[in-house]
């Protein structure tokens, strides 16, 4: 055979190799995205599904570096331990709030541009209010049946949750299907100050909200709240003076029938009085919560993040749904052993519980 004859089927030999290489050896991305999208199952999608690449893909190297710093560290017995930064009492300083103001402020405002000096002061937070001062953060039901309608506040140290703080929350507690009709929702809201919170909760629907708060100031407060809404069914609410770690560990001894359950709880606690490990372990264990237990834990930015699974000593787990942050203040809400039970809305969402 002469050279110009070998010379295309040379040629040709090397087309067909180069398009071989091109059909048979995936790129590193295609091998990538196919072992997500097969880890991910038949869930209809790889959006944060649990994988471990699909964690590693979307955050960078700082943010795996926070991430496995703030680890569960398991035990010798298979559970998991509190992160280290929960374990102590978090730096967590707050500005006064200006919109603390006397009553008389307009009357101030008025001689003021008559001439006169004096308008409104700030007041400092953890003082107890003097009889010239108003509610200091306008407190009143967003919505629901009782919605507009006004609340004290306690002579105490208040940080009520915010106004689009607890409108998100509530949007996202009303997707998970606990104000549905026919569910009958009994709240648990720990640290309740003026009972805004489950208050919020009972003009959205839930059957029973049991106020829980060490003050006395703030659980006078709570009823003097509840009596001025009054609901139709009785024994719809409680109020229990006691701390919140005693309430969780020992409730039926502090008046909570034995036997009652939980299908929501909210822990909104001053930031630098508590050990978050410690408020933690006990709403895990407590004999008040059960399968599908809504439970929101608010806290400030400052702690880092909790972790996105919290171990109980029976075996069970809280698995983070929601982690999200507004402003200074942080929000994550677990469910109690999920069962599938609540809407679909209520899935495990690991990539939040990341560092803020």
């Amino acid at each position: 055979m002469t050279e110009k004859a070998l010379v295309p089927i040379l040629l040709f030999l090397i087309i067909l190799g180069v398009s071989s290489s091109f059909s048979f050896v995936p790129s590193s991305r295609a091998l990538v995205t196919k072992t997500v999208s097969h880890e991910g199952g038949n869930q209809g999608s790889t959006r944060g599904r649990g994988s471990n690449l699909y964690m590693k893909k979307r955050l960078n190297a700082k943010q795996r570096k926070v991430r496995e710093g703030q680890m569960q560290i398991p035990s010798e017995d298979g559970t998991t331990e509190m992160p280290q930064n929960l374990r102590r009492k978090v730096q967590a300083k707050r500005p006064f709030l200006g919109h603390v103001i006397p009553e008389d402020a307009k009357a101030r405002n008025r001689r003021q541009k008559q001439g006169g000096s004096g308008g409104p002061k700030l007041r400092a937070q953890g003082k107890a209010r003097a009889d010239s001062i108003n509610n200091p953060s306008n407190l009143k039901i967003l919505g629901g049946t009782a919605r507009g309608r006004k609340l004290d506040s306690p002579e105490v140290f208040l940080r009520p949750m915010m106004g689009k703080v607890k409108e998100a929350v509530y949007s996202t507690f009303a997707s998970f299907g606990l104000y549905d009709d026919g569910v009958a929702t009994n709240h648990l809201d720990i640290f309740s100050g003026s009972g805004s919170v489950g208050l919020e909760s009972l003009s959205r629907g839930a059957a029973h909200c049991t106020f829980v708060d060490l003050a006395r100031d703030c659980c006078d407060t709570c009823q003097r709240n509840i009596d001025k809404i009054p609901f139709d069914e009785p024994g719809q609410t409680r109020v229990i003076c006691t701390d919140a770690l005693t309430a969780l560990r020992e409730p039926f001894a502090m008046g909570i029938p034995e036997g009652f359950k939980y299908n929501l709880v909210t822990l909104c606690p001053p930031y630098e009085e508590i050990v978050y490990a410690d408020l933690l372990e006990a709403v895990a264990n407590s004999p008040v919560v059960t399968d599908d237990t809504v439970i929101l834990v608010e806290y400030p930015v400052e702690l880092g993040c909790l972790p996105h699974v919290i171990s109980r000593e029976d075996g069970g787990a809280l698995l983070g749904v929601r982690n999200r942050k507004y402003g200074r203040t942080v929000i994550a809400m677990y469910v109690v052993n999920p069962t599938g039970r609540l809407d679909a809305s209520a899935e495990s969402r690991p990539e939040e519980f990341v560092s803020l």
